[in-house]
């Protein structure tokens, strides 16, 4: 007889599904259900707002970078410039012809056990290209503020050749072939590697002034020589169309950690 209340209870609750739900609902879930579309659009809006002010905050980097290369701020805009607009213009280098082996089967052509195969080649070029805002610039800028050091700073020469070299060292190691795609590797990597070297080999404050261009330097020469120039044999086995050093432009790893180096140092 006590298990009639708690029968007509279930009845209940079976014929009123609705209620049931109802009755049993965590508050705090049913908050999150009412509150998860204003999450959505909130990170929706700050993602929006995020890529619509992360170009002018790049730019606004480059451009401290640039005065502490110790150029002039109309020099800097030009070169600000000259990185964004670049970034759509290569110039080709070389062509790597190579010869790429399919199994096709043969149309018509019947064995015992089915179609014949037969191998197919397919002759494919690579073209490789500099990218005159990725590459060329920094390249540039580069050989103006070694230049600089060596008239200004020329004690300093040592910690540039170290700092560099262990910048490609690293550089070469971290860098990988990857198929499609070109040559890969951490984006942070050059940058901290030649903002660390620099500081621990010039850690005096006379040395402050110097301290950005000779990071430059090595931020652009260890990408440039360790990544690219020293891998020039893996670019036959990546299979693109156009293979470009500095081709991502202004995003470019050279120009990223030539950048992040002097806006560290």
């Amino acid at each position: 007889m006590r298990c009639l209340p708690l029968h007509g209870v279930r009845m209940a609750r079976c014929l009123n599904p609705r209620a049931n739900s109802t009755d049993e609902m965590d508050p705090q879930t049913n908050r999150i259900y009412t509150q998860s579309p204003q999450l959505g659009c909130a990170l929706a809006l700050a993602t929006m707002l995020l890529m619509c002010v992360w170009p002018f905050v790049l730019i606004e980097g480059i451009q401290i970078a640039l005065t502490k290369l110790h150029l002039h701020p109309a020099v800097g805009f030009l070169v600000v410039l000259g990185i964004l607009a670049g970034s759509f213009v290569n110039f080709p280098i070389h062509r790597i012809d190579r010869e790429v082996e399919q199994v096709v089967m043969r149309p018509g052509w019947r064995g015992w056990f089915g179609r014949v195969p037969f191998v197919k080649r397919t002759r494919t070029q690579t073209i490789i290209a500099m990218n005159l805002g990725g590459c060329i610039i920094p390249l540039l800028l580069a050989a103006f503020e070694l230049v600089m050091i060596s008239v200004v700073a020329p004690e300093v020469l040592w910690a540039l050749a170290v700092a560099a070299t262990v910048c490609v060292v690293v550089c070469y190691v971290a860098a990988r072939p990857i198929q499609g795609v070109g040559i890969a590797m951490p984006a942070l990597l050059p940058p901290a590697v030649a903002v660390g070297v620099t500081w621990l080999l010039l850690m005096p404050e006379q040395f402050g002034p110097v301290r950005a261009p000779v990071a430059f330097v090595a931020g652009v020469a260890g990408p440039l020589i360790g990544a690219d120039l020293l891998h020039l044999r893996d670019f036959s086995k990546i299979s693109v169309g156009v293979l470009s050093i500095g081709g991502a432009g202004t995003f470019d790893g050279i120009v990223l950690s030539g950048m992040l180096a002097a806006l560290l140092a």
